[in-house]
């Protein structure tokens, strides 16, 4: 089972239009998981395209265009806002099997932007791994609009659903649902 330790999201700064519309905002989310695989496992599973399409709330195409680099297809529902994002992610200050940091950025057409990175680490603890993470994101267009409190509520929720379908992937025989 995936424990959560912790999962915070907040926003930092707001943005806005001369029109008073919210226009774009960042938002800083950190996390601890504990996860019932040992580090060795859990860095090959964090790195392998199939599991991540597997366990990505949403993810109908991801694909390794090079070993730092991928490109991903997601479709994601927030509030009234459903969007398709084609997006890139890069793969930074690598540390096997203990720590990267993950670039990305995604166009969601009329919807808006994401793009974002994240410092993960991978601690071993026994026959089990603390994955710890600080996360910055910036989202833009409609999807800012729609306000700080039901974007933070999304981003726990596919925080958590990703972390629930990412154990679920590693300790049993059955795919993980979106």
């Amino acid at each position: 089972m995936v424990k959560k330790l912790a999962l915070i999201a907040l926003p930092r700064i707001i943005l806005t239009n001369v029109s008073g519309f919210w226009t774009s905002f960042v938002m800083d989310m950190t996390g601890s998981y504990r996860i019932i695989a040992p580090r060795d496992t859990v860095w090959a599973a964090l790195n392998d395209v199939e599991v991540l399409k597997a366990c990505i709330p949403g993810c109908e195409e991801i694909e390794q265009t090079s070993p730092t680099t991928m490109t991903a297809k997601v479709v994601q529902k927030i509030g009234p806002v459903k969007a398709k994002f084609d997006g890139a992610i890069e793969l930074l200050n690598i540390d096997a099997p203990k720590s990267y940091t993950i670039k990305g950025e995604g166009q969601g057409g009329v919807a808006g932007f994401a793009k974002g990175e994240a410092d993960v680490t991978l601690i071993e603890n026994g026959n089990e791994t603390v994955l710890e993470f600080t996360a910055k994101a910036n989202v833009g267009g409609k999807l800012a609009r729609l306000g700080s409190r039901l974007i933070d509520a999304t981003a726990k929720k596919l925080a958590t659903k990703f972390f629930d379908n990412f154990h679920d992937h590693l300790t049993t025989t059955d795919p993980p649902g979106d």
